[in-house]
């Protein structure tokens, strides 16, 4: 099975749930891997340790144009999707932009004259973790200055392919690289804070779910600031409430650490035993069900 844990906006605690319902199962016995999506700012690692244990670079394929072969006919130009090669045919100038290339490979499919080649561009890496009890780690980190991170999210999911358990700690927000990752989850779990801007941007991520056809529930983290209309909300639009995390200062302390509230609070680590299980109930094992 894969669970996302994914949130519409950053510092509502989809990380702390993420690495907290990990630790919880392998502590059970299960046996998982935790991906840590959010290739711009991954720190699950500061949270469950581990030993390195090897990393592969992931690259893009940039097209290099050869002026002496162009044609100047704007061809590459007019198929470029994100508009990333700039052309003045008048004036013999050609150049690719690289920031908003994404190695899609169209401009040298349409060129007539073979004169675009490709050269590597260093997005980052997917590096791998073990932990003492044998769990795993795969995190995916960008290299500065690199605009997106879905080629990398792309080779993370990739390394954990094969695995029964797969917790995918997302990047925030509802764009591409959330839509990436959730792309081949079985489950999302939507963590949220009950305020104004925790129920805006949970409604933008239900939206792009119930596109992509995703079943999906909902974690209040926070519980007992902001009001009600979160719940209102979810009550009206019949979307399941997995659970709700207070907000504690005691919480709060531990995420500042770096420490896991699940391992020195019991009764946490069994509620969230008791989401993963329900969840897992209705929405694990399909090819078993089948």
């Amino acid at each position: 099975m894969k669970l996302a844990v994914a949130s519409g906006k950053g510092g509502t605690g989809k990380t702390f749930f993420a690495v907290n319902i990990f630790y919880s199962l392998i502590s059970a016995g299960k046996c998982a891997i935790l991906l840590d999506c959010d290739a711009e700012e991954p720190n699950a690692a500061l949270f469950v340790g581990g030993e390195q244990a090897g990393f592969d670079k992931v690259c893009l394929d940039i097209p290099v144009i050869d002026k002496e072969k162009c044609l100047y006919c704007s061809k590459c130009s007019e198929s470029c999707y994100y508009n990333a090669i700039f052309i003045i045919p008048t004036s013999s100038i050609i150049r690719v932009i690289e920031e908003l290339c994404h190695g899609c490979g169209v401009c040298n499919y349409v060129c007539d004259n073979d004169a675009i080649g490709k050269k590597e561009k260093p997005l980052g890496y997917v590096v791998n973790y073990v932990l003492d009890n044998g769990a795993r780690l795969i995190e995916t980190r960008m290299d500065v200055g690199v605009y997106s991170p879905v080629k990398l999210i792309r080779a993370g999911v990739a390394a954990a392919k094969g695995a029964s358990l797969v917790i995918m700690d997302s990047p925030p927000g509802s764009s591409c690289p959330f839509i990436h990752t959730v792309a081949g989850a079985d489950y999302v779990v939507l963590v949220t804070e009950p305020t104004p801007f925790g129920l805006s941007d949970l409604r933008q991520s239900i939206s792009v779910l119930r596109q992509l056809n995703k079943p999906f529930g909902v974690v209040v983290n926070k519980a007992g600031i902001g009001d009600s209309a979160i719940y209102d909300y979810l009550l009206g639009e019949d979307i399941a409430l997995l659970m709700e995390i207070p907000f504690k200062r005691e919480i709060a302390e531990y995420c500042a650490r770096g420490e896991l509230f699940a391992v020195q609070d019991i009764e946490f680590r069994k509620q969230l035993l008791a989401v993963f299980g329900k969840i897992y109930r209705n929405y694990g094992d399909r090819d078993r069900k089948r």
